[in-house]
């Protein structure tokens, strides 16, 4: 089995440089060069990230603790920060090693190499969906956003699966319904429409986003 390996750095330099030599060591990865960008591809389900600490906006170590909860493969910090301190907060917010910079890609890959091997954790990887910031753990069944959690009912969180998992596709009520609540349900898929405005109303609460749409006459879909 292929490893693969995320790659989280503002400078794309950097993430090209670890790219080409991790391939050569035979794995796939993949890179992103801000933490938004790093969430996305967490759907990648990678093996192992190693994540740089420096970068704007939402910096290595809050992206580490925002995500620590909903993946359980090993993180590296590969970092200029090189005081006691700032090894210590890497670790403490969920990190796995700290590699200070300048560093030997050869050491790099040993150290890639040894955490995958011990890592079992895999086995037991939670299927995860993204969208921008928002995180969807599916084994876990809780919707978080930067850290926090966004209370969601059974059915709410069903209906957010569903369309997640089909995002892009237009689907009518009927069909949603059925899909959600089974065949042999007893109700009506009138009950679409308020369970969407809730959750609809609870994710722009939280990310000011809206990431379902109505297509008008038709049904509604997840925006990708």
């Amino acid at each position: 089995m292929t490893h693969k390996i995320l790659l989280v750095d503002d400078e794309k330099m950097m993430t090209e440089l670890l790219e080409d030599h991790l391939r050569d060591c035979g794995y796939e990865t993949f890179s992103a060069n801000s933490a938004g960008e790093a969430i996305r591809l967490l759907q990648k389900q990678p093996d192992l990230i190693i994540l740089d600490i420096n970068m704007p906006g939402m910096d290595g170590l809050e992206l580490c603790r925002s995500i620590r909860d909903h993946i359980v493969c090993p993180i590296l910090f590969v970092t200029a920060r090189v005081t006691e301190q700032d090894k210590i907060n890497g670790l403490q917010y969920g990190g796995d090693d700290y590699i200070t910079k300048p560093f030997s890609l050869n050491e790099l890959a040993a150290r890639v190499a040894a955490h995958l091997r011990r890592d079992e954790r895999n086995r037991n990887r939670p299927s995860v969906l993204t969208a921008d910031e928002l995180i969807v753990n599916l084994s876990e069944r809780v919707v978080c956003c930067r850290g926090e959690e966004i209370p969601f009912s059974r059915r709410e969180f069903d209906l957010i699966e569903f369309l997640m998992t089909n995002a892009g596709q237009v689907f009518d009520r009927e069909h949603i319904y059925e899909a959600v609540w089974g065949y042999d349900a007893d109700g009506d898929s009138s009950v679409i429409k308020e369970h969407i405005r809730r959750i609809r109303g609870k994710l722009r609460e939280a990310t000011g986003h809206d990431y379902i749409e109505t297509v008008w006459g038709v049904g509604y879909k997840w925006n990708r």
